[in-house]
């Protein structure tokens, strides 16, 4: 994804989560107040004019993995605070509003939010537009971690190396080609013991690519790695990880979905882990 273009995909993300806000009954999986409110109010009118597109099939199940996988990672993230971890690095943030609606236990947290310039350039533009503003504790951190060293640019930003911190890399291992993943993962375990990652990923497609997978490439971000559970878990110990929890299909179920409404369905498949040095 080159550097001057903001992401398609990141402001795609953002309107899926606008649409929980909108169509799925309380209690919702990811409660988000500010995802309609930095879209704007042209782009809940666009959500509520096309709204029979996001009841197919495939825009539920992409829907509900786009809203599980924030959620597990706050979840991991309050868990994380209460035993000590004093940073959070979101990783490929592009519309992200966890810094907006922070509850008071994150508060104390120094979040930096890590993305491509172009697509922070159109999020300032939107956090503008809506009269938004950035926290205190929150800044953008400019980085490309396919052409430049997740380490060197956290350090550029001031993130220290001597606090444990939590990472979320969530919908973006697929884009990346695999020696630039093995780059940030081997950055992140450079941090002190306690510190943890959740990330997502995308298992093989077999015979052919998914439709989701065939629409990003016609944007012109095409997904690029593929990877088995088994091989990610050998990949992440040999890194220095040594706790791995990946959220299978029946746990997914249990913590989030069977105590709501049957409006999305959950997820079929292992994509989203957590992994603690």
């Amino acid at each position: 994804m080159p550097n001057h273009k903001a992401s398609r995909t990141a402001l795609g993300t953002a309107y899926l989560r606008a649409a929980h806000q909108l169509f799925e009954t309380q209690p919702r999986i990811l409660d988000d107040p500010f995802a309609l409110s930095l879209l704007g109010p042209s782009a809940l009118q666009r959500i509520k004019d096309t709204a029979d597109q996001y009841q197919t099939s495939e825009r539920l199940a992409l829907r509900a993995h786009v809203v599980l996988r924030s959620r597990f990672a706050e979840d991991r993230l309050a868990a994380a605070v209460l035993r000590g971890i004093t940073q959070y690095v979101i990783l490929g943030a592009g519309f992200d509003t966890f810094a907006l609606r922070q509850p008071p236990w994150a508060q104390t947290l120094k979040i930096f939010e890590v993305d491509h310039p172009g697509t922070q350039a159109m999020k300032r533009s939107h956090l503008a537009e809506a009269g938004l503003a950035m926290p205190q504790n929150a800044a953008f951190a400019n980085i490309d971690f396919e052409h430049e060293s997740l380490l060197d640019g956290l350090l550029r930003y001031h993130v220290s190396m001597d606090e444990p911190t939590f990472f979320s890399w969530l919908g973006v291992t697929m884009y990346l080609k695999e020696d630039a993943i093995d780059a940030v993962l081997r950055s992140v375990a450079k941090f002190p013991a306690g510190s943890e990652i959740v990330l997502t990923f995308v298992q093989p497609p077999g015979d052919s690519p998914s439709p989701l997978a065939q629409r990003t490439a016609s944007l012109g971000e095409p997904w690029v790695s593929y990877f088995e559970p088994d091989a990610l878990e050998i990949k992440l110990r040999g890194i220095g990880f040594s706790k791995l929890e990946f959220l299978s299909p029946a746990e997914a179920e249990e913590r989030y979905f069977r105590q709501r409404p049957r409006e999305l369905p959950g997820p079929k498949q292992t994509n989203i882990l957590c992994a603690v040095l």
